[in-house]
């Protein structure tokens, strides 16, 4: 039931919002140079590395300066890239994973090979069902960057506080998931864009 309901949801959203792809593709391509599309390899279902797709927001190359992004002070992300990031509409092309079978619309957010190797084998369950466009650690953490941009030592305290504690909220939602909590989990997060 819950993958019909992807496929449906995803298609229908696609759908009607192609002209809203449509514009931001040429605001990302008029902006910078690069493709309009960003593709990075995360970790999937049963372990599996799948494509993961996003309108980029950064400057072509930029991932190979560091995988976490730092909120205001971060000058690898574009004009137009604050914006799509500030309102989540660069992961739109996520629903192209949910089509795929690679993500559903709501499951734990899926994560760089280079940070699942430090999951402990508890922390390993979240791997145990499809990844998502949201989960309630998105919408907790919608100002991740900003607790990041604040630290000394970004990655450090990622990989020991925020990491740790999105993860420990996905398992939770893995043990207790429902429809009807994943269709609370969505409108969460529309309202959580939208404040």
């Amino acid at each position: 039931m819950k993958r019909l309901l992807d496929i449906l949801s995803s298609l229908l959203v696609l759908i009607l919002l192609l002209p809203v792809w449509l514009i931001i593709a040429m605001a990302v391509a008029l902006e910078s140079r690069g493709g309009v599309f960003y593709h990075q390899y995360r970790v999937g279902k049963d372990n599996r590395d799948f494509k993961m797709y996003k309108f980029r927001t950064m400057q072509t190359g930029s991932d190979q300066k560091g995988l976490l992004t730092v909120g205001d002070r971060d000058n690898r992300i574009t004009r137009v890239g604050y914006f799509l990031r500030k309102y989540k509409l660069d992961e739109f092309p996520q629903l192209i994973n949910v089509l795929k079978g690679d993500m559903s619309v709501v499951g734990p957010r899926p994560e760089v090979r280079k940070y699942v190797d430090l999951y402990t084998p508890e922390q390993m369950r979240v791997l145990s069902v499809r990844p998502g466009l949201t989960d309630i650690a998105s919408i907790q953490y919608v100002h991740e960057d900003e607790i990041l941009a604040a630290s000394d030592n970004p990655e450090q305290t990622y990989i020991q506080e925020v990491m740790p504690a999105k993860l420990a909220l996905n398992l939770q939602y893995i043990d207790t998931q429902s429809l009807w909590g994943d269709i609370k989990l969505i409108w969460k997060t529309f309202t959580a864009i939208l404040h």
